[in-house]
């Protein structure tokens, strides 16, 4: 999750938000040499001395200057479809999550394992800090890593969004609108999201947690479920 004073990306846990990084950084290194360049010339113009009375255009330049700047923009379009391509792919996967987002909580389904299904709240943080202030909740995602995952989102009364940067996801939650998308968490951890539409005065009270596990304590999980106390679940 995020640490204080980190102005760069969490770390990922993802392929998909890999890229994603990636991009960024390809994209801010274009832009870091184009300020530098710019900031160059008009220090240049600040500075000398030189002038020219009887100019009146200069197609060579102006061409430059058109050229350059596609030719620019293509070395960022390029990489952008590409990862807006491979964001919206689904490949084979092993489990479907159901997302339904309510004012100001999150449902959950398992329609794979006997409908399994359970609401998510946000907890309060208490005094000795064992858990995140406005980032826990008291029914967090079961998930395996090293899996193919599909979620698919909805919402019973506004535009909500599920978001965790961790693993580069964010879908839009539409009332009567099924919205689907894929990730794949390549190592265990527990990740932290919050919903990022604003969808009203307590939009930000929708924390969203996901613990990944190997598949052989997944397996574990769904077994142990139980309707009466399903915390109990995790088997070593």
């Amino acid at each position: 999750m995020a640490t204080w004073s980190n102005f760069n990306y969490q770390n990922s846990a993802s392929p998909l938000m890999e890229q994603i990084i990636f991009f960024h950084d390809h994209t801010l290194i274009i832009l870091i040499m184009i300020t530098i360049l710019v900031a160059y010339l008009m220090m240049n113009l600040f500075f000398n001395n030189y002038i020219n009375r009887f100019l009146l255009e200069g197609q060579m330049i102006e061409s430059i200057w058109t050229i350059l700047p596609a030719i620019t923009l293509i070395f960022i379009a390029l990489p952008s479809l590409r990862l807006l391509y491979l964001l919206d792919e689904l490949n084979n996967p092993l489990i479907t999550l159901k997302s339904i987002g309510h004012q100001w909580y999150w449902s959950y389904e398992y329609s794979d394992f006997n409908n399994i299904e359970f609401d998510s709240y946000m907890i309060q943080s208490n005094e000795n800090l064992s858990n995140f202030r406005l980032l826990d909740v008291d029914n967090r995602i079961i998930l395996p890593m090293n899996n193919q995952i599909r979620i698919l989102v909805t919402a019973t009364d506004v535009i909500h969004s599920w978001t965790i940067p961790s693993l580069g996801v964010k879908i839009d939650a539409n009332p009567g609108r099924l919205n689907q998308t894929s990730f794949f968490i390549n190592r265990p951890g527990i990740y932290y999201g919050q919903c990022s539409e604003i969808c009203g005065a307590n939009h930000s009270f929708m924390p969203i947690v996901v613990e990944s596990i190997s598949m052989k304590n997944f397996i574990n999980w769904i077994n142990n479920y139980s309707l009466d106390d399903w915390k109990q679940v995790l088997v070593s």
